[in-house]
């Protein structure tokens, strides 16, 4: 939150509606991800996925203003359009982070005109509405020409007496091809009995759809006049849409999310915090629900004397290796802290990276690459690939790396006559791990799959586990990101089901999803 006295804080801030879309938090617009970017406050609804609000920044205010459902709102409409004005006008920028699109039953309107009335910048960000969103991820088109060429998107939110009247039920269920209800699920009786009164058949096709977009979306098709009954044998609850119209019809060729190699797996991730966000979204693009729990921590070095001598003498050295992505950007953040990354440009040393990641973090620290590693990403293969293009005799080599790395790389050169300054650039340590809940989790079968993509995470993880939960877990599917990390899960007397070809988060989850539906092809054969 911004300092109220701040000299240099504007008069009056701005508002920013924006649509967090139907549910999947890589749905949310470009836009939209920017606007959070730039947010003093941010104000938003209980469906608004905590994902997303990592693109806040850590300065920002975090205020829940939603419910769920009929549940008791946290604060009053009223309520939420005071503070929104009154945050503005102290001078911050204030996000209004909404489910779905701030103008599709979001109440964005009242919010605008509360801004317009009281002199404050706003902008709005549409949202992909779950009128949409989650009616595609059923493989529902909400048109189609071949069965609907018109659609209206009500609310079911109200009393259904009063929105028989409001909303004119009878004449809206004959209109339009295709009719989605949002919010309806509660008196969803009485909705499609006032649509069956108004005239359409009891034998229209019709779907409910709940948790749209998401890992845990499940969708009952059913005539009109039988979708009450069979989405309440399935336990449908909110958040859910209501579709009633021909173009369900078509979700038994259309449906692909549910088909999806990952979808509806629990995926367990180790990885710390910050090198997280590729892999889960690649799962959640896969179907998979990721499971945040990191395993390790990377924090500074304690000692930073070797590292600091590298970074002022760079001149010396003929090769920088990396061998991790986090190597490189410890070695930068330092360089930055010592206002020596500007001799980056002028670099004499030759920069090895081990793969593709670490290369992709050299360029964007501002470092020079000159190998690429082509192999498995290990240790073995690097070494190799270093000999064959910087001959190690006679020349002087910086390594900067974790206090637990591996002794291959510093050890081969030395013994080919190369000299190796190894320093350690981060030390990795054991993140805080709830233990009864993750426990409880592997023992409760909430969990699928394990991922690991270093022998600190497996360690870490296994430290954890008491008898039972060491059962449990044997029985789950185990993904490495790499043959070393393959070994330490071995250590522990486990088995791996999963090794990329080249380590990286999404390449370890593309081989878990061929993995996954090689398996799914032989149940079905079997």
């Amino acid at each position: 939150m911004n300092d109220k006295t701040n000299p240099s804080k504007p008069r009056v801030g701005k508002v920013i509606l924006v649509g967090a879309g139907p549910g999947a938090p890589d749905l949310l617009t470009l836009r939209g991800a920017a606007a959070l970017g730039e947010a003093d406050v941010v104000m938003f609804d209980e469906l608004a996925s905590d994902e997303i609000l990592y693109h806040a920044p850590d300065r920002a205010e975090r205020i829940n203003v939603g419910k769920r459902g009929h549940d008791a709102p946290t604060r009053t409409q009223e309520e939420i359009t005071a503070l929104l004005v009154e945050r503005a006008m102290a001078g911050d920028t204030v996000v209004r982070l909404k489910g779905g699109d701030p103008f599709v039953f979001g109440r964005g309107g009242e919010e605008a005109t509360a801004c317009v009335e009281n002199g404050i910048p706003w902008e709005v960000v549409p949202g992909v509405s779950s009128s949409v969103g989650a009616l595609a991820y059923a493989g529902i088109p909400i048109t189609d020409r071949r069965h609907a060429a018109s659609f209206a998107v009500v609310t079911g939110h109200k009393d259904p007496t009063v929105a028989s009247e409001a909303t004119r039920w009878r004449e809206l269920g004959s209109a339009v091809d295709t009719l989605v209800i949002l919010m309806g699920m509660r008196k969803i009786g009485e909705l499609i009995a006032h649509v069956i009164d108004g005239g359409r058949s009891p034998e229209t096709p019709a779907a409910a759809v709940m948790n749209g977009t998401l890992a845990t979306q499940r969708v009952v098709e059913a005539p009109l006049g039988e979708l009450v009954e069979r989405a309440e044998a399935a336990g449908l609850r909110a958040p859910a849409a209501i579709v009633i119209g021909d173009v369900v019809r078509l979700r038994e060729v259309l449906s692909w999310w549910e088909r999806m190699p990952l979808f509806g797996k629990r995926v367990l991730v180790t990885r710390t915090r910050e090198q997280s966000g590729d892999m889960a979204s690649a799962l959640r693009a896969g179907g998979a629900e990721p499971v945040l729990l990191p395993m390790i921590e990377l924090v500074p070095a304690l000692e930073t004397g070797g590292l600091d001598d590298a970074l002022a003498h760079l001149d010396r050295y003929d090769g920088l290796l990396f061998t991790s992505a986090n190597t490189v950007r410890a070695f930068a953040r330092r360089a930055r802290e010592l206002e020596l990354d500007e001799e980056f440009a002028g670099l004499r040393a030759r920069v090895l990276c081990i793969g593709p990641q670490s290369a992709r973090a050299a360029l964007e620290a501002g470092l020079p690459v000159h190998l690429t590693g082509s192999g498995r990403g290990d240790s073995e293969s690097f070494l190799r690939e270093v000999v064959e293009v910087l001959s190690p005799s006679g020349r002087r080599f910086l390594l900067p790396r974790s206090d637990i790395g591996r002794d291959v790389v510093p050890d081969g050169l030395r013994a080919r006559g190369g000299e190796v300054d190894a320093v350690e650039a981060y030390r990795n340590v054991p993140a805080p791990v709830d233990r009864d809940w993750l426990r409880e989790a592997l023992s409760d079968g909430s969990i699928d799959v394990l991922t690991f993509a270093s022998p600190s995470a497996v360690d870490n993880f296994y430290a954890l586990l008491d008898g039972a939960t060491r059962k449990a877990a044997d029985e789950l599917v185990v993904a490495a990101v790499g043959r070393t990390t393959k070994g330490a899960v071995e250590r522990h007397g486990a088995k791996v089901d999963v090794v990329p070809d080249r380590p990286g988060g999404r390449e370890l989850v593309a081989a878990l999803a061929t993995y996954m539906a090689e398996n799914r092809t032989l149940e079905a054969n079997s």
